[in-house]
């Protein structure tokens, strides 16, 4: 029903910067908040950021916050996540998501409140 497929992601050293996209497609992308999440091998999936569905709301997992922006287009059906001075813990899968939640209040920042996802983009950050 809903597809999404990022790109974007590659290597790049400490304090460089990658901006990943992600394009919809199969549903109405402006009414679905839509995030970002990150995950590396052992460790579980973790909330990047998200963005409600007029881009008014955002919220950023501690790790990232002053260094990464998420927005999004709808004209586009695209979002994106702009990455600056990356850091090696930083590597990781990253997943696109989307929302059927409002989030009018609180965004959701869990994985079980997200219904569709990815198939990720790797991001690795070299020292």
């Amino acid at each position: 029903q809903v597809q999404l497929v990022e790109s974007g992601g590659g290597l790049v050293q400490a304090g460089g910067s990658l901006r990943l996209s992600c394009a919809a497609s199969g549903g109405t992308f402006s009414s679905y908040t839509m995030g970002w999440f990150r995950q590396a091998p052992g460790r579980e999936r973790e909330f990047v950021a998200a963005i409600s569905w007029s881009g008014h709301n955002t919220d950023y997992g501690g790790s990232v916050v002053g260094r990464f922006t998420i927005s999004r287009d709808n004209a586009k059906n695209t979002v994106y996540l702009q990455m600056n001075s990356l850091k090696p813990e930083d590597t990781a899968v990253y997943h696109c998501a989307a929302s059927r939640a409002p989030g009018t209040v609180v965004l959701p920042t869990r994985e079980h409140s997200y219904d569709y996802w990815g198939q990720g983009t790797q991001v690795t950050v070299s020292s």
